[in-house]
Order: structure tokens, then sequence, then C-alpha cells
């Protein structure tokens, strides 16, 4: 569910209940964010506390790194010197970054210390080179420097001019430099459509729920700017080139690893948090009962538990002077 806004954390996926928001995310996503950090998102209109979220952030990361991999293979031919992860949250994909750039200058940036603390950790454990940049996001990007290659994960979604933002992640890059934004994709499954309880098609109510909530989301940011969430004419629109799309599947079958399971469980404890005035109370007993430990039908028994996933990264090229 994400950081959110699209799932649990808001982040990290856009608008469904297994996505934590910041999903490197990552996503997700994604993180800076407007209020703190992007990486994982929820809009509650209150000051979120994200650090506390780090560990479902982490674990949101972790499970969604498929993505990351197979969106950096598609930049293999990239000889960056310097490179910005903006809305890195705890520091996943900029870790993996910092491992396939290994010659790079990788940062990340996000508004939240503690998060960055945590991305620091993460590099010291992998052994890769990591700087860190407490940032608001929009606000501290003019004070970032140019780079070679900037990546954000589900973060510009948190700004209420998307547009505006794009123009200023576009802003950053050196000529030849490459904009890597994560933003949508297909929301996560992870049951069966019938799970022997309650009303069968839970996911897609949730789908829907979670859509109502980012689109109220949206509209209550700062700034909000209605705009056709046509990427790569976002990204054109930003003065770049070579703009396109692409989809990448996580895809972790059943049974479940104890990681993959945990952030799951994570997930739906923060869309049965966030979505309780947008669902019926029979749906909602469905989740308590699967949120519920000592049940044999709860996500943390069941052995159909699953999940797949897509998330969806748009790149676009600074042209050369």
């Amino acid at each position: 569910m994400t950081h959110d806004d699209h799932g649990p954390t808001g982040h990290d996926d856009h608008s469904h209940p297994s996505h934590v928001s910041h999903d490197n995310h990552s996503s997700h996503g994604n993180h800076i964010s407007p209020g703190r950090h992007s990486h994982h998102h929820t809009h509650n209109g209150d000051d979120f506390d994200w650090a506390a979220m780090a560990d479902l952030l982490e674990l949101e990361g972790e499970t969604h790194s498929p993505y990351v991999r197979q969106a950096l293979a598609e930049l293999a031919h990239l000889t960056p010197r310097r490179i910005l992860d903006i809305g890195s949250g705890p520091g996943v994909a900029a870790c993996r970054l910092a491992a396939v750039f290994p010659d790079a200058e990788v940062t990340a940036v996000d508004g939240a210390p503690e998060l960055l603390a945590r991305a620091e950790q993460r590099a010291a454990r992998l052994g890769v080179r990591l700087r860190t940049q407490v940032a608001e996001f929009p606000a501290g990007l003019a004070d970032l420097g140019p780079a070679d290659l900037v990546w954000s994960g589900q973060a510009v979604h948190h700004v209420g001019d998307q547009q505006g933002v794009l123009n200023q992640l576009a802003g950053l890059l050196e000529p030849g430099g490459v904009l890597a934004v994560v933003e949508g994709g297909l929301p996560p499954r992870w049951l069966p459509r019938d799970l022997g309880f309650g009303r069968c098609g839970l996911q897609e109510r949730l789908d829907v729920a979670m859509a109502e909530r980012f689109g109220r989301m949206r509209a209550e940011l700062p700034g909000s700017v209605a705009v056709v969430e046509d990427w790569p004419g976002m990204l054109r629109a930003a003065g770049l080139t070579d703009a396109r799309s692409r989809t990448f599947l996580i895809d972790h079958p059943a049974p479940l690893a104890e990681g993959a399971r945990r952030f799951v469980r994570g997930s739906l404890e923060r869309g049965r948090q966030i979505l309780t005035d947008l669902l019926d109370t029979e749906d909602l007993s469905t989740l308590d009962r699967l949120l519920d430990p000592s049940d044999p039908a709860s996500v943390d028994h069941r052995t159909d538990l699953f999940l797949l996933t897509a998330k969806t990264v748009h790149f676009g090229t600074a042209p050369r002077a």
C-alpha cells in the first residue's frame, strides 16, 4: 500500500493497499516530501512520523527490489559521475545504485534525517559508498547541484504541481543526463479472490478505496494542479528527450518468504488504519481476521499468500548542448 496516498505508507505504488509508499519506494513507493519524506506515503494531513515507518519502508524496498534491478539494467550503458536518489527513504534503491555504479558519487536525498541514518547503516552493511543529504521536496532541490542520473521513486505525486517539480528535477541534469521517475504501475495482489471467508473480491474494493483516498490527497495538496498524467509527455514538457516508460514485474510466489510476508502484513495493517471510513463493516471484519495472528487464516499462516505487482519507470534524457 505505500508511501501511499497509495499504500500503507503511502510511497513506493499508487493507491494500493499492499504498497508502502517509499518503494525505494520504493516504491512506490517512494524519501523527501512536502511534509517530510516521500518515499512511502500516507496522506492523512497530519505530521506523519516517517522515521517510525522505517522498518516497513525498508521491507518495502527490499520486497520491491526486483523492479529496481530491472530498471537499472536499462541504464547500464551510462557512466554517471554523480547520481541523486531524491526521496530515498531508508536507501534501498540508493544502495543498489551505488552497487551498479561503483565509480559514481551517489547521494541519497530525503527530508527525514532518521531515514538517511538508516540508509547510511545499510550502505555500511553492504559495503557500498553512499553520501546522504537532508533536503525538503521540492523546496531543497535547488541546493543539490547537477547530476548525470537522477532517480526519484514515488515522490512526485506528493507535490501539488507535478509538472513543476518534474521541471525542477530535469533542471538538475547535466547535458545528456537521465531522469528516472517511478510513478504508477499495477496495484498489488497477494491473496486468492475467494479467501474462504468474507465477500469475494476484497482486493478490488481496496483498490477503489485507495484510489478515492489518493484523489482526495492530491486535491488537498498545497498548490494542487490538475494535469493529464501522461508521464512521458510531462517529461517532454520538462525539456527532456527520448522520453519513454517501462513497466517491471515484481513476482513473489506463494508461499511467501518471511520478509515479504512481514511487508504484506505491515501494508495491510496500515491500510486497515487509513481506509476505515471507506470500507464497509464486512470488509473491515475480513481485514481484522487476516491480521489476527491467532487465526489460521491470517496472513501470518496462509500458505497461499503471494505478492504480485508491477512498477512503471519513466525515463527522459537532457539534451546535449
